[in-house]
């Protein structure tokens, strides 16, 4: 049985469960308290994870970091949700790191200094970074004006990765996709129907803290 270390705040943690969801793979949650600071700390850095985050995917003893490869390892090993083609897993691979170094990246960001910083957050930096949400959030829309996928005409880890944050209550960002998106918000009905979807807070553990800023 897979071990997936994290906490529902954890959109990238979120990722993984949902792939394994998808996959029809038992696993077990084990709960990381992030906001307390334990990835912080030597101890936790020096037996889980050296880069101190989350997800950390823990498989027959072996523990794997950074959501993008454990979602790509988890769909060569199963063999669902890679991509059909060579041409399609090459694609997979490059939305997923457009995602990971601009779409989730700049998101999570925001959603983090709104929600939970421990400070009120700059607004120049707030500004800065919605001009960076605003241009990568109307890349994928313009993409997704042409496909019902990201990549193919199935659902792949490319979706599962850029959706990983966008079924938090936007309460937490602030950052509003109804009307301004309107090809994102029509995918992400379309992802609401890929087995194995569920709320984050539905399947992860810890507990859901109100947005501080």
């Amino acid at each position: 049985m897979y071990r997936l270390h994290g906490f529902c705040q954890s959109g990238n943690t979120f990722k993984v469960a949902f792939l394994l969801r998808a996959l029809a793979q038992p696993w077990e949650p084990v709960f990381v308290d992030f906001m307390n600071g334990v990835t912080r700390t030597d101890a936790w850095r020096s037996q889980s994870n050296e880069m101190g985050e989350v997800p950390v995917l823990e498989e027959n003893g072996h523990r794997m970091t950074q959501s993008g490869v454990i979602l790509t390892h988890l769909a060569n090993k199963h063999g669902a949700y890679g991509g059909e083609t060579g041409n399609d897993r090459q694609e997979v691979l490059r939305w997923l790191f457009f995602d990971n170094h601009k779409f989730t990246s700049y998101f999570a960001s925001y959603r983090f200094m709104k929600s939970f910083g421990p400070a009120a957050p700059d607004p120049a930096v707030m500004a800065w970074l919605r001009g960076r949400l605003d241009n990568s959030f109307g890349i994928v829309d313009k993409h997704l004006a042409k496909n019902d996928f990201i990549v193919g005409k199935a659902p792949t880890v490319a979706d599962i990765s850029l959706c990983g944050y966008l079924f938090y209550p936007i309460d937490e960002s602030g950052y509003e996709i109804t009307g301004r998106f309107p090809h994102i918000q029509s995918w992400l009905e379309r992802v609401r129907n890929v087995p194995g979807w569920a709320s984050p807070y539905e399947i992860l553990p810890g507990e859901r803290i109100a947005p501080k800023w």
